[in-house]
This record gives C-alpha cells, sequence and structure tokens, in this order.
C-alpha cells in the first residue's frame, strides 16, 4: 500500500498546481497532451522492442488509451455542464465501479469490498457535497464515463499484472503509448493554440505534471494495484480528496470546511481499518 499512499500525496499537490496556475490559463487539452508526452518519453528507454510480447503491448496500450486517454475525454468536457464542485461530488463513485468491476469479472459478489468502496464514498461526499443545479444530467453522465474509464484501467492493470513476474518499467512505456494516441487526437480536434504556456512557471510545473505526477505517479498507482485487494484499492481512491484538500489548506490558504474534512476523511480512513479487519479475518478462517 505504500505506492498507493505515495502517489495520494503526489496528487493531492497535483491538483493543487493545476488549479492555481494552470486553469483557465493554460488550453486543458495542451495540458494532457504534454503531460503524457512527457510520462511517455520517461519510459521509452526501458521498452524492450525487440522482445516485447505484442498481444500484452496491445492489451497495456489499451488500458492506457482507456484509463488516462478516454478518462480525460470525459472529465473535461463534463466541465462544459458542470460546476466544478459537481464534478468533484460525481467523481467519488469510482471505488463502487472499482469493486463491481472486479465482481463481474469473478463472477461472484463480495459484499465486503462493497461495504468498504460505499463507506469511502460516504466520506468524500461528505467533504465535497454541495448544492447541485437542476441542469446536470448530462454532465453526470460524462463525469460517471470518465470515472468508469479509471475504474476499468486499475482493475484491468491489476488483473493483466498481478502475477507478472516482468518488471513493469519495462512494459508501462507501451500504457502511455496508448493513452497518447487519445491525447493526440483530442488535441488535434478541440486544442486551443491560443492559449499556450506564457511563462516559466507555467512550462515548469507542466514539466513536473508530466514527468513526475504523470509519469512516475500512474506507474506507482498501477504497481500498487496489483500489490492491494481491490477494497483497499477502492478506498485509496477517495482517499486522495481529504489529502487534495489539506495540502490546498496549508499551502495556499484556500478555504476548506475543516469539520467536514475531519468528519469525512475519519469515515475513509475508518473503511479503510475496517477493509484491513474483514480482509485478516477471512484469511483466518480459511486457514481454518
Amino acid at each position: 500500500m505504500a505506492y498507493l499512499l505515495s502517489v495520494t500525496l503526489l496528487w493531492a499537490f497535483s491538483f493543487s498546481l493545476i488549479g492555481v496556475y494552470l486553469a483557465g490559463q493554460v488550453d486543458a487539452w495542451f495540458s494532457v497532451f504534454i503531460r503524457i508526452a512527457l510520462a511517455a518519453l520517461i519510459f521509452l528507454p526501458f521498452l524492450k522492442i525487440k522482445q516485447v510480447d505484442k498481444p500484452l503491448a496491445v492489451r497495456i496500450m489499451l488500458i492506457g488509451a482507456v484509463q488516462l486517454g478516454l478518462m480525460y475525454v470525459f472529465y473535461y468536457h463534463s466541465f462544459l455542464f458542470l460546476s466544478v464542485p459537481e464534478v468533484l461530488l460525481f467523481s467519488v463513485m469510482t471505488p463502487i465501479y472499482v469493486t463491481l468491476l472486479n465482481d463481474a469479472l469473478d463472477k461472484r459478489f463480495k459484499p465486503q469490498f462493497f461495504l468498504v468502496a460505499v463507506i469511502s464514498v460516504v466520506g468524500a461526499v461528505a467533504i465535497r457535497y454541495g448544492n447541485i443545479s437542476s441542469d446536470f444530467w448530462f454532465g453526470l453522465l460524462l463525469v460517471q464515463g470518465a470515472n468508469l474509464c479509471f475504474a476499468i484501467g486499475q482493475v484491468a492493470y491489476s488483473r493483466l499484472m498481478s502475477e507478472s513476474e516482468l518488471d513493469h518499467k519495462t512494459i508501462f512505456g507501451w500504457f502511455f503509448i496508448g493513452a497518447l494516441c487519445v491525447a493526440t487526437v483530442c488535441y488535434a480536434l478541440f486544442g486551443d493554440t491560443s492559449k499556450l504556456p506564457t511563462t516559466s512557471t507555467q512550462w515548469g510545473i507542466l514539466l513536473y505534471l508530466g514527468t513526475v505526477a504523470s509519469g512516475l505517479g500512474y506507474f506507482a498507482w498501477n504497481k500498487g494495484a496489483t500489490m492491494v485487494n481491490v477494497g483497499t484499492l477502492a478506498i485509496m481512491n477517495n482517499l486522495l480528496i481529504p489529502a487534495g484538500i489539506l495540502v490546498n489548506l496549508l499551502i495556499w490558504n484556500k478555504q476548506a470546511d475543516l469539520l467536514r474534512l475531519s468528519i469525512g476523511a475519519i469515515i475513509i480512513v475508518s473503511a479503510l481499518i475496517l477493509n484491513h479487519y474483514l480482509n485478516r479475518r477471512s484469511v483466518i478462517s480459511s486457514v481454518r
């Protein structure tokens, strides 16, 4: 779980950097394109192209195209129909999708994982809840599309690589190549060339987001997903919410409801503890 906790902290800072220095100033499609391109460059030297297992490479490319590429397509378009608080509120459904997808692939229902995922969603909603406008249905569908893409990628990569003995970094470049294919098409279709970065700060942040937050972040997150059970993975998707708010509050002094933050964080951490307890109990029962 150390991988997931490290990326949670990493991405908590990333949200604030985007909100303070890039949002509304730099074209979102360009930001997505350059981040994925930089991330791909990091892992290209590790690819063993001559020794590649082509079916595996294609599968990982498809996972990257869905988890990162298509996710951004849905996510960025949702802001055209929803306010930021609404997008954040509707994004807390990701843990539910993670557990349900995994159960569907296993062809059996595991109430333990579904329970802890629901508890973590309650904790996230406690932090993010706000007034919802009446004209949000299409935006809601877009956000759920983004959530589903992110969940599909996590579950697919975890199941594909959890029992593999391959060094993850030697094949992860295919993940970003798949995502880059989607990002390139989207930037060509929707990008605004009049809103490119204009300052060294903006370029520096994009460099950091591409190489560290996207490159190392998605690699560590997906590798971490192969090392935990699906209940823990579902919960960690929402632990990012209180972490992101806390970082934003402490460094950039943004307004935050500390009571809601505390209550939500306690609920999410409680879900993590409950999942550990239930998982340990099931292991003991199986041994007996």
